[in-house]
């Protein structure tokens, strides 16, 4: 786990505001609390902070790669490359020479860019992010992975930029002011339809996944260095599944060698094919047993209720995986009305309202694990490669021309305030986000109206609603020091399955259906034919009752600033009512989501400009 902040201003002399740069780095502390460092020139800053975990050199970031005491590059980067061994090994034949003292994957990330220039991103594989101050050019480059698993925010001013990997580490510099407008307000009242690049804050924005952005005295230059590209695929089915086996197998080899990693393990297919990888891939390096971590809420079995993406209670796969393949195993037991109490935590480590429940759900996990284990494994990205969310098969079937999530969602200004709607159309912002999303797709010559339709939901998917998943566990994580390592979002396994055709991806007729036939050998049969289930979140009594009772409270409050923005007359009914959650994705419980936007706008005094 790491953090990267910077600051570039050609007017003023940065050396004079250490305390400023150092502001912007200590925000990030909890995503590096180890120890951190600065790099500071006249008209340029890097921060940097890490956790032991992932960078064993204290002080080995910034990197400075310097050729007779004079510096030539300098970089700070967030996240792991695994691939450094190879990249190393041919940058050392072509002359490079290696200090030794600096981190390892950022000293050959340094090194591949004074080489290969822009076009080194193309050579990693990892989830990262990077800043390099090129002193040759007197340039900024920076670089986020193909998929955005790791974050990079950045914000213009008059002479200059800020970035860094979260909100907060602008935020901690005057220059950067919260202010939130209609296109950001769009962003919090929709889930997972955010176009990439967009940041909600005014004037914020991310470095888009699989994108360079380049800083000059010219101004600030985007290129695209990767994207899915359709093919027909050519591959039979024995040879998709040895394929898929063989990439799974080296990922999962990759994401195992440093820092003992321990599974994250929900008894669905997903987390028992890592679980069962890594198992064998642990136990073949050290000897020793995979441990494993699942999670359930007190009172669980008596709470549980199915709906359409929570099929099964967890708890019995669970145990078939661990007894199966032999780990050492903990099951982490969390208080559901504890979730109310934590949905403030939740906000700061996201920077912006979230998702209720659901953030702190994953929030609780993941703090309660970290307990245990500094690196682990998830399955992340598999639904969304694979095609396992229910909308796949709905889509395929009968096309709603919209973003599948948010099918059956058919008033979406109802929540909104009749002085905001005047500003805003979220059923129109909608439609013109889903258009512009299908309108990217590279599409395959001769496919017939259904298959367009399923490579269009699994670009919106890639592209819109795995975005929204991978920010989410990244803020959790990072909030509680945990790393997290996401073996299905390495691209080569995506670039892979994007080509596959969609009764291929179904083979056998059950979501998912190819990853299955590949995890046969490898996991109990009631597992490897289990229907996909979504991940637990708090259903007790005590917690529906305690969001009621703070949402009340608010409304009750006339400083309350969400109410300017929010149907009060709504949000009271569904206060009073005994409606929550109609059980699929799209609305997530909207009296959660109402309160961290009043403690939003309060907490960080964001101005709001229609």
């Amino acid at each position: 786990m790491s953090g990267i902040t910077g600051w570039l201003d050609r007017q003023r002399d940065l050396r004079e505001h250490e305390a400023a740069v150092r502001a912007m780095s200590d925000a990030l502390t909890h995503r590096g609390p180890d120890h951190g460092g600065a790099w500071i020139d006249r008209h340029v800053a890097l921060g940097h902070r890490a956790a032991t975990a992932t960078d064993t050199r204290p002080g080995g970031q910034p990197a400075v790669v310097a050729e007779a005491g004079r510096p030539l590059a300098v970089l700070t980067l967030s996240g792991e490359i695994y691939n450094t061994g190879e990249l190393r090994a041919e940058l050392t034949g072509r002359g490079h020479v290696f200090a030794g003292d600096t981190d390892e994957d950022a000293e050959v990330v340094a090194h591949a860019y004074l080489e290969w220039g822009g076009d080194a991103v193309r050579r990693l594989n990892g989830a990262f992010a990077f800043a390099i101050w090129d002193v040759r050019r007197s340039e900024l480059f920076l670089a986020r992975d193909r998929l955005g698993i790791e974050p990079l925010y950045f914000a213009e001013h008059p002479s200059g930029l800020l970035f860094g990997s979260e909100p907060k580490a602008l935020l901690a510099n005057d220059l950067f002011v919260p202010e939130v407008d209609a296109h950001g307000l769009i962003d919090i009242f929709t889930v997972a339809m955010r176009r990439p690049g967009d940041a909600v804050y005014r004037g914020l924005r991310e470095v888009r996944p699989g994108w360079t952005v380049r800083v000059d005295h010219n101004g600030l230059h985007h290129t695209r260095y990767w994207r899915l590209e359709s093919a027909p695929h050519p591959d039979d089915l024995p040879t998709t599944v040895d394929t898929l086996d063989a990439l799974l197998t080296d990922i999962i080899g990759r994401q195992t060698r440093t820092a003992a990693p321990a599974g994250l393990l929900s008894g669905g297919l997903d987390s028992s094919v890592i679980t069962a990888l890594a198992a064998r891939s642990v136990t073949a390096a050290t000897g020793a047993k995979l441990s494993t971590y699942s999670v359930d809420f007190a009172g669980g079995d008596d709470d549980f209720t199915p709906d359409a993406l929570h099929s099964s209670r967890d708890a019995p796969f669970v145990r078939a995986v661990v007894d199966h393949v032999g780990t050492d195993h903990t099951e982490v037991i969390l208080d559901a009305p504890a979730l109310l109490d934590e949905m403030t935590e939740t906000l700061r480590a996201r920077d912006i309202p979230g998702v209720g429940d659901l953030d702190v759900s994953l929030y609780l996990l993941f703090r309660e694990v970290r307990k245990y284990a500094s690196v682990v494994l998830s399955g992340e990205g598999a639904d969304d490669i694979f095609g396992g969310y229910p909308w796949f098969v709905a889509e395929a079937a009968n096309p709603t021309g919209g973003f599948p999530w948010g099918a059956g969602n058919t008033d979406r200004n109802g929540m909104l305030s009749a002085e905001l709607r005047e500003h805003l159309d979220l059923d129109a912002a909608v439609a013109e986000r889903h258009d512009e999303a299908v309108a990217e797709v590279s599409r395959l010559d001769g496919e017939d109206a259904a298959a367009r339709r399923v490579r269009e939901v699994f670009h919106l998917e890639i592209t819109r609603f795995l975005p929204f998943l991978l920010d989410r566990k990244d803020r959790m994580s990072a909030r509680t020091g945990l790393l997290v390592r996401l073996p299905f979002c390495d691209h080569r396994l995506v670039e892979y399955l994007w080509n596959l055709p969609w009764d291929l991806k179904r083979h056998g007729g059950q979501e998912k259906g190819i990853l299955r036939t590949v995890a046969e050998p490898w996991l109990p049969p009631q597992v490897a034919k289990r229907p996909k289930s979504g991940f637990p979140f708090g259903q007790s009594p005590e917690y529906l009752a305690a969001v009621r009772a703070a949402t009340r409270e608010m409304l009750a409050d006339p400083s309350s600033p969400a109410l300017a923005l929010l149907n009060t007359t709504a949000l009271r009914e569904l206060a009073d009512s005994d409606r929550w959650h109609n059980g699929t994705f799209t609305p997530p419980p909207w009296l959660p989501r109402a309160l961290q936007l009043n403690t939003w706008l309060r907490e960080y005094r964001v101005a709001v400009r229609l």
